[in-house]
């Protein structure tokens, strides 16, 4: 399979890399405008990897004489690299609509949370269901992302947190890790509550003494790939202490650091993953100035999810002040019962307006700022040599339409590839 080319991309009006130079993410200044490409056309090989990239002339004289399984004229269109999403909760059974209409009359998170709803809904309807229909809705939800542009997705576990339930949900992610062309980081996030009838550190205990040496143990025979850890750090759930201890542990096995924290109230949980060595913080809507500066010193990124503050009504994230102070910020859909987002175009639409990003700061962040979140910056989330070739093509003259046109993006999005798979088209 390796020698050979399978994919020529050719006569682009633009070819977004995001980074030229191997970048492993984008802060600072780096951010005011992305490598483009004019004129440009593009080389996969057999592997998945890109062989070139570079004017249309030039890659035609370099390439003449040689055979593609497929050739796409990509003339008047962009090809940008396969979208990012760094937070998703994407396997779980039963639905809470009804809660959407308790928030419109004005019901908190927490409010639904303590009145047995929220989470521990979704985990009593999670625990019921059998591990094939857990999949079955998994896979779709992946099509719907996978159309929408998303070739990379970090999908976390946490509607269980009980072992059985926990090791159910991440059967079924490295299932379709395996089996399905989208790329999937796998997280471990048993806690993502607290149990019903164990305290917080009751529940700390078990994840410690009980639920990591499984998934170590999994982890070394090959049957189950865990990526990162993951705690919702708030109050009313896992305090800063009970954080610490299970992502010190997770990290001990060989985990990423990849945690919520100060979404709801201050917790110093940035200033805590700063300390620890945390690949990424998500939410953030309550982040201190002082643990911005720690995330900065610690390239530890910020994974913004501008559909939660949206839905949520809750204060947005302070995007600017982040990106001023040098964080590596990246997006997330946040996808789950509770905050229902496909779409990473409509999740960067949001960043722009709600949250003051420019567009090319929205993209970074939902390419090679969201594949360093996960640890995957070195392959993906960029169009370079040697990167794996995960990209779409949209039909537009402007690779900024895609931020643009709110909602528009199924029909601007021509082509999803993956590995130099064309895995979705439209036509």
């Amino acid at each position: 399979m390796a020698g050979g080319h399978s994919l020529l991309l050719e006569n682009a009006r633009q070819v977004v890399l995001v980074c030229s130079r191997g970048e492993r993410f984008l802060a600072r200044d780096a951010l005011r405008s992305l490598a483009v490409l004019e004129g440009a056309s593009l080389v996969v090989g057999k592997d998945g990897f890109i062989k070139a990239i570079g004017p249309a002339d030039v890659i035609r004289r370099q390439f003449s004489g040689e055979t593609f399984e497929e050739i796409i004229d990509c003339s008047g269109k962009c090809i940008l690299p396969g979208l990012v999403d760094a937070h998703t909760h994407p396997v779980w059974a039963g639905e809470r609509v009804h809660e959407f209409a308790m928030k419109l009359a004005g019901a908190t998170y927490m409010e639904i949370h303590q009145a047995g709803g929220g989470i521990h809904l979704t985990v009593e309807r999670t625990r019921q269901a059998s591990e094939e229909e857990l999949f079955r809705s998994f896979q779709q939800r992946l099509q719907c992302m996978m159309r929408a542009g998303t070739t990379l997705v970090e999908c976390k576990s946490g509607y269980g947190l009980d072992l059985e339930t926990e090791l159910k949900m991440l059967r079924v992610i490295e299932r379709a890790r395996r089996e399905l062309d989208i790329g999937i980081s796998a997280t471990y996030c048993g806690a993502h509550s607290v149990p019903k009838g164990k305290t917080a550190t009751e529940a700390a205990d078990d994840i410690i003494n009980n639920h990591l040496p499984k998934l170590k143990e999994l982890g070394r025979n090959g049957e189950i790939h865990v990526d990162n850890i993951d705690v919702f750090c708030e109050e009313g759930v896992f305090d800063l202490d009970s954080t610490r201890r299970i992502l010190q542990r997770g990290k001990d096995i060989g985990l990423q650091i990849n945690f919520h924290g100060d979404e709801l109230h201050p917790m110093k949980a940035a200033e805590l993953g700063a300390e620890l060595g945390a690949q990424a913080i998500s939410h953030l809507e309550e982040v201190s100035d002082e643990g911005i500066v720690a995330m900065a010193t610690a390239r530890c990124s910020a994974v913004l999810l501008p559909t939660t503050a949206y839905m949520l009504r809750l204060k947005q994230p302070r995007a600017r002040k982040m990106l001023d102070e040098g964080v590596i910020v990246a997006l997330g859909s946040d996808f789950n019962p509770n905050a229902y987002c496909f779409s990473m175009p409509m999740v960067m639409h949001l960043a722009c307006v709600n949250m003051r990003m420019s567009m090319p700061e929205a993209l970074a962040a939902a390419t090679i700022n969201a594949a360093y979140a996960l640890g995957k910056s070195h392959t993906h989330g960029s169009l370079e040599v040697g990167k794996q070739g995960d990209l779409i093509i949209i039909n537009s003259s402007r690779w900024e339409h895609l931020i643009s046109q709110f909602g528009g993006h199924h029909e601007l999005i021509e082509y999803v590839i993956a590995k130099g798979k064309v895995i979705y088209k439209t036509r």
